[in-house]
């Protein structure tokens, strides 16, 4: 073998062991940050199913040693769990639907159908955005009160309904689409609805999940609008119930610990069956889009 081609495998080889070795440190490096992330977590779910008397032990538990359900049985015992968990699911559900819906439908017009001032309206729909929710909760406030609708779930569902992040995201996704497929449709006699749902809304899949996923874990996880417009314990979401469940209720930390991780892990499975789906459609979005 040439003295040369020695000299080119040996740098190839010593390219080779650097980039493995940089390699191995990257995944050392973020393996630690994820397990310094996910330590709050796995701290809380086993504090809720240890025995309260050593639930707040130095060192922290992470094994649920002595394992125990007083604290989850207290917590059925202390606030109506299903009842607010029901209201939470419902709330969730109709955000849910009603969001896909008017996103699809504003994202296929915004995307397909050019009309005059679309791209203003579209911008104008954008800076919504920036607009915190506290500056509107008063007019929104007005308008529930006016419709008789406070201290009611409907409160909380209807503002949901019309999602401008989710508009924005599926006509991002929309545009990424080919529209000869439109055109083909449209040859066979295809009306706007025919091409939306039989076209675009099935090769839309992944990101009407993660629009579908976003929503769910922002109307299960709201607080503010909760606090505002409800005031019945029979109407109350799991957000309010919890801390009704430290403060009204008296619940011991370690109830509360237990009920928090009643309510974080729906979330938290529902992340991780469609976590694939989240990615995908995010990925497509950013290089497509």
């Amino acid at each position: 073998m040439s003295q040369p081609l020695v000299a080119k495998i040996q740098v190839r080889s010593a390219k080779r062991t650097k980039r493995s070795v940089s390699h191995t440190i990257i995944d050392i490096v973020l393996l630690i940050i994820g397990l310094l992330m996910v330590a709050p977590l796995v701290w809380m779910v086993s504090t809720a199913f240890t025995s309260p008397e050593a639930a707040f032990g130095m060192p922290p538990n992470w094994l649920p040693i002595p394992f125990s359900w007083l604290n989850v049985s207290d917590v059925f015992g202390l606030i109506p769990f299903w009842q607010m968990a029901l209201n939470s699911l419902t709330v969730a559900a109709i955000a849910v639907l009603g969001s896909l819906l008017s996103s699809v439908l504003a994202a296929y017009a915004f995307s397909r159908i050019p009309f005059p001032g679309s791209r203003s309206i579209f911008i104008l729909l954008l800076a919504a955005l920036m607009v915190p929710v506290q500056l509107t909760i008063i007019p929104l406030f007005i308008m529930m009160r006016n419709l008789g609708l406070v201290d009611n779930i409907a409160s909380l569902w209807l503002p949901a309904l019309v999602n401008v992040f989710a508009i924005f995201f599926v006509k991002q996704y929309f545009d990424s689409i080919p529209r000869e497929l439109d055109e083909a449709a449209r040859i066979d006699g295809a009306g706007h609805l025919r091409i939306l749902f039989r076209i675009l809304v099935p090769l839309s899949a992944p990101a009407l999940s993660a629009v579908s996923i976003l929503a769910f874990e922002a109307s299960w996880n709201n607080y503010f609008g909760p606090l505002i417009f409800l005031s019945s314990p029979q109407n109350m979401t799991l957000p309010i119930g919890l801390v009704s469940l430290s403060t009204g209720y008296g619940g011991p930390p370690a109830v509360v610990f237990a009920a928090i991780t009643l309510v974080v892990i729906p979330v938290l499975v529902l992340f991780l069956v469609f976590q694939r789906s989240i990615v995908e459609s995010v990925a497509s979005v950013g290089i497509r889009g």
